[in-house]
Formats: C-alpha cells, structure tokens, sequence
C-alpha cells in the first residue's frame, strides 16, 4: 500500500463500536498505546474490520483513518 501521509502508527483493533452512520475503531498500538477513530459503517464493512486484527492508524492533521492490509 502506498500513502503520502507519514504518520502511521501500527497496531490490533480491540473494538468495533458501530452507531447508525459511523463506527469507532479502537486500536491497540504500542506508543502511545491506543488510539481511537471514527469512521463510517461502509468503510468498517469494505475493510472487514473486526477485533483482532492487525490494521494501521493513518494520522492527518485533522482526522484519524484507519487501514488495513
């Protein structure tokens, strides 16, 4: 996967929270420890996220993504 942005952090999702139009991700990361996000109900369902697995933190200066591999 190629991304310009350069904050990226590494780690296992713990929890899917979803609401009626987003979902908050919980991932479990090292440093600083845990990170959360929220981010819309089709992009949790086109990435297939689910606790335990291994996705990345993608960090813009006004939001926090989530990908996965």
């Amino acid at each position: 996967m190629k991304i310009s942005a350069r904050n990226l952090l590494k780690g296992k999702v713990e929890e899917v929270k979803e609401g009626v139009v987003t979902a908050n991700i919980k991932l479990k990361i090292e440093i600083p420890g845990e990170i959360t996000a929220t981010i819309t109900k089709e992009a949790v369902q086109e990435l297939g996220l689910k606790a335990g697995d291994e996705a990345i933190a993608i960090i813009k200066s006004s939001e926090v993504m989530i990908a996965k591999k």
